[in-house]
Order: C-alpha cells, then sequence, then structure tokens
C-alpha cells in the first residue's frame, strides 16, 4: 500500500470511529453529553486535520495498527500544553478593546447641529451621516436599556446611566427629545417631558427623524426621560438661587424641632439634600455655610444614618436669619472698571539761555 493509500485509510479509519463514538453520545443523558463535548470537538478537529495531513508510510502505519488511533492522538493531544487559554484570554482582552473603541468614537461623534442640504453645501455630509448613524445606534440601546430595567411596575433607577456613559448626554437627550416632538400628541408624556422636548433643536427632515424614533412604551419612556433629565440637572453648576434655597430650606428644618433631633439629643439638625451635594462642589458647600448664622455649625456624617447633615448646638439662637451673600473681593474686582492711571507732567523742555 502506498503513502497516499496509508493515509486514506487512516483517515478512513479515524472517521468511523468518530461515527461510532458521535453514535454513543447520543445515547448518553444532557449531562454526559456536556462532560464530553470539549472531546468531541477535538476528535472532529483531528478527523478534519488528517484530510489534509501527508504522513509518511511508517507514520501512517503506526497509527493505523492501534484499533483506536482516533482515541490514541486525542489522549496525546490532551498532555501537550498548548496556548489555547492564551488565545482565548487575548480574544476577551481584544473584544473588550474592541467595545471601548467603538464606545469612544461615538462618545466622540458630535451632534451634528445643522440639515443635510447644510452639510452637502459645506462639504459635511460625512459628519452629518456619523451623527445621524450614532443616532440610530443610541435609539437602539436605549430601547435595549429600558427593556433590561423595567420589571413590568418600576424602572429602576440607573437604567440610562449606560447609555449616557456611551453616547453622551447631548445625543441620548436629542433622541428623546426626538421622540417626544414626533409623537406630541401622547398623553403617556408628561406636559413638563413636552415642553422640555421643545427646546432640543432637530435640524433633520421628518424622514430620517422617525428612522430613530423610540419605539419603547411612552409611560416608560417617559421615566426614562425624566431619569435623564436629573442626571443633565446634576452635571449643571449650581447657582447663587439654587444655593440660596438649600440654606433656607436647611434653616426651616433646624427651627422645625422643639427639642433636639440628634441622636444623642444635644444638637438640632437637618440633612443637606443629595441632589444639593451631587452637583456641589468644595466652593458651593462653603457658600451654603457662610449663609447660614449658626457659630457651631458643622456639615457631618452621623453613625447609622444615610447622607451629611448641617447640625448646631442645642444652645444656638434658631430664630437669626440667614446672612446675606457676600460677592467675593475677586468677584468685586472683576466688575470694578479700570481706572486709566493718570499720565506723568511732560517735562518742558528748557530753552537756551540768551
Amino acid at each position: 500500500m502506498n503513502t497516499n493509500n496509508l493515509n486514506t485509510a487512516l483517515y478512513e479509519k479515524m472517521a468511523a470511529e468518530q461515527d461510532k463514538y458521535r453514535d454513543w453520545l447520543k445515547s448518553q443523558s444532557p449531562a454526559e453529553v456536556l462532560n464530553h463535548a470539549y472531546e468531541y470537538i477535538v476528535r472532529e478537529d483531528i478527523v478534519m486535520a488528517m484530510e489534509e495531513l501527508e504522513l509518511t508510510d511508517a507514520q501512517a502505519q503506526a497509527l493505523l495498527d492501534s484499533p483506536t488511533p482516533l482515541a490514541d492522538v486525542y489522549r496525546y493531544f490532551e498532555k501537550v500544553e498548548t496556548d489555547h487559554m492564551d488565545v482565548i484570554r487575548d480574544s476577551i482582552e481584544n473584544r473588550a478593546d474592541d467595545v471601548c473603541k467603538a464606545q469612544a468614537e461615538l462618545r466622540e461623534t458630535a451632534v451634528y447641529p445643522h440639515s443635510a442640504s447644510y452639510a452637502k453645501e459645506h462639504g459635511e455630509l460625512e459628519l452629518y451621516r456619523a451623527s445621524n448613524n450614532a443616532n440610530l445606534q443610541c435609539k437602539e440601546a436605549i430601547e435595549a436599556a429600558v427593556r433590561e430595567h423595567f420589571d413590568g411596575m418600576y424602572l429602576s433607577h440607573d437604567a440610562a446611566k449606560g447609555v449616557i456613559q456611551t453616547y453622551g448626554l447631548d445625543r441620548v437627550m436629542l433622541v428623546l427629545a426626538n421622540t417626544v416632538q414626533l409623537q406630541d400628541w401622547d398623553g403617556r408624556y408628561s406636559r413638563r417631558n413636552k415642553e422640555w422636548a421643545k427646546t432640543i433643536p432637530n435640524y433633520n427632515s421628518d424622514t430620517v427623524r422617525r428612522g430613530y424614533a423610540l419605539n419603547s412604551h411612552p409611560a416608560v419612556l417617559d421615566g426614562f426621560i425624566d431619569l435623564v433629565r436629573e442626571e443633565h440637572l446634576r452635571r449643571q453648576p449650581l447657582t447663587a438661587e439654587d444655593i440660596q434655597a438649600e440654606a433656607e430650606r436647611i434653616l426651616r428644618e433646624l427651627r422645625a424641632p422643639d427639642v433636639p433631633n440628634s441622636p444623642h439629643g444635644n444638637h438640632y439638625m437637618a440633612r443637606i439634600s443629595p441632589e444639593f451635594l451631587d452637583r456641589a462642589g468644595s466652593d458651593a458647600c462653603d457658600r451654603l455655610m457662610n449663609l447660614l448664622p449658626f457659630r457651631s455649625l458643622t456639615f457631618t456624617g452621623m453613625k447609622g444614618l444615610p447622607g451629611t447633615y448641617a447640625t448646631i448646638l442645642a444652645g444656638e439662637d434658631r430664630t437669626k436669619e440667614l446672612r446675606q451673600p457676600r460677592s467675593s473681593v475677586r468677584e468685586h474686582l472683576k466688575q470694578e472698571p479700570k481706572q486709566a492711571a493718570p499720565k506723568a507732567p511732560a517735562h518742558k523742555k528748557r530753552e537756551p539761555e540768551r
């Protein structure tokens, strides 16, 4: 028997051995099939490799002499150290890198603020198309987030976080506002969200806009819009009016109890609004503290209680009014017009004596 015939005979013997193994596997329980799944796949790969592999006469005959050459090769393969797990780890890392890169590109794709005709006229069609493609992907991501985070009764509070992180707040708001604008007749959207949607401009044609209009249930989507608007508000810097309103609220709460309401009964306390703290930096907290008229005032946590509290000693005079906000010297100097420095008197030239 020549080399080709020996290789063919070995291939056919291995294929028959695999067929027999497959028939045995079919008769086993599902759990037993799973236990042998890896072996089955490797044996399939070995048979496939034999289709193209050309062994020498001695090699082919050595394997043919065994009653189970396929099982022999598999047992040998089991003992060999391969880079199989390295390939799997690399695949995981590479896939994660690809996703991160794609998300970064989506975040960097700006919302195109003009119409298609403007884009064509100014040679910006590529930017226009990229923006609308991102709108379509954002629409699908919002619908998926709603399905994932709505349990039939409640929408989880973090439902919008992943979409905002991937597509950016501006694009998410555009897609949501676009949907409300196109469905303004639907009473399941709140009036305040309809008014909000009108503030988000959209320069696409109705045909393009309908492509990224959401198909989620309007009542659930209305709650999703609330979450996105809350996040948008949280990212806005606090105004002087916001800080003043929080100071007034804290003062009311400090005045409300008849007796000290701290856990140990020696302080009056009022919780600082979590929404305020979400938006506040150290400067805003300092300004809040400066408005409250108490010498013993501190902002602190309470053991066993959530949040941060404004506390004052029980002996403080709680009838005091808020202090008036004072503009900083730096701000005052910014607003004060600069006075031109007086010019030095010109020196007269002395005329030569005659």
